[in-house]
């Protein structure tokens, strides 16, 4: 259980970047992200959740 907020806890930190350093290219990336119809969303979900799958297997000891 401690693994799963350690990995939530990071998610949130890198997360933070962006708005933090450059709130005005978060707002336009944020701005151009609610212009994308469903399907392109759930491809960039989808997409990021293989990735975050295939880092696990590699990096899993």
């Amino acid at each position: 259980m401690e693994f799963l907020w350690g990995a939530l806890a990071l998610m949130l930190v890198i997360e933070g970047v962006l708005p933090f350093l450059s709130p005005g290219a978060w707002r336009k990336v944020f701005e151009r992200a609610t212009q994308l119809s469903d399907g392109q969303i759930r491809f960039v979900g989808l997409s990021s959740m293989i990735v975050g799958l295939v880092a696990l297997l590699l990096l899993w000891p």
